[in-house]
């Protein structure tokens, strides 16, 4: 359960070092997109030493390696002999793609008996949008992460700050995700010196069902963590609905506030007050 995953280019030493104290949910070290050709060896040399040698780690360290397809895919793959990595995030995911990661995880970790690590598919092309449902029912994907930007790109549209270009990805997204009981993460927002702009993306976002965000700023989690937290409103409708459930126990149905709640809503405010536990919202 996230709400901020936060993505360090892996080729910078200084942000690396600082990991564990930025209030993001999850880190992401990233390997690929923000680390030049001529920097790989450096970058995933960097990230090991750190995940080897720090004797503080976040809470959860995510691992976005290079595609299956390239040279640095197994050498990338080689971190998670440290122990330390608790996902890895597979670019340009697609059903073939994760088919070969499943079979080389399985290598890794029945060799070197390693813990099961899980997998975040970051859905950055129309190939994985249209495969979204069975990427989503794989075994060892936790979560589907919209990578906007590079499926701009293959569309040959602009992005806006509104997002109705991408308003079908999103949903495409959120209900594989649902529907296969897995978290959908909604692309970082680009615009790192304008809150107004990105608290407006978040809560587009929010509103069509994403559960978290990825920042490529620390400056963007405070406003990610608040707009994916539930709001004080939604916690006391939540302990509401709890407390009325109580009082008309054996009902199927009972009014609250005006309106009828039911097992859905009731499972709504359970998962609210189970995400303010998680992060310590009271």
């Amino acid at each position: 359960m996230f709400r901020s995953l936060l993505f360090i280019p892996g080729n910078n030493p200084s942000m690396i070092q600082n990991a564990d104290i930025f209030p993001a949910d999850a880190i992401i070290f990233d390997l690929e997109d923000s680390v030049d050709v001529l920097e790989k060896d450096n970058a995933r040399q960097l990230v090991k030493n750190y995940l080897v040698e720090s004797k503080t780690q976040p809470s959860f360290v995510v691992l976005r390696i290079n595609p299956v397809d390239t040279s640095f895919f197994e050498m990338d793959l080689e971190l998670i002999l440290s122990k330390k990595v608790d996902y890895i995030l597979l670019p340009k995911a697609g059903v073939d793609s994760l088919h070969i990661l499943e079979e080389k995880l399985n290598e890794f970790e029945t060799k070197y008996e390693l813990p099961t690590v899980k997998v975040l598919a970051l859905a950055e092309t129309t190939k994985s949008i249209i495969e979204i449902y069975k990427i989503a029912k794989h075994c060892r994907v936790d979560g589907i992460l919209l990578g906007a930007e590079d499926l701009a790109s293959e569309i040959e549209i602009d992005r806006s700050n509104q997002g109705n270009e991408i308003a079908f990805a999103r949903s495409r997204v959120v209900f594989a995700s649902t529907a296969c009981h897995i978290l959908p993460i909604d692309t970082p927002n680009t615009n790192i010196d304008n809150e107004a702009l990105l608290r407006e993306d978040c809560l587009i976002a929010k509103s069509m069902g994403m559960k978290a965000k990825t920042a490529i700023h620390p400056s963007q989690l405070e406003v990610i963590n608040e707009i994916f937290s539930p709001s004080q409103k939604e916690i006391e409708w939540a302990n509401g609905v709890l407390a009325a459930k109580e009082e008309n126990t054996g009902k199927g149905a009972f009014s609250y506030r005006g309106k009828m709640i039911d097992k859905p809503l009731i499972l709504k405010a359970e998962r609210i007050l189970e995400k303010a536990k998680k992060f310590n919202i009271k």
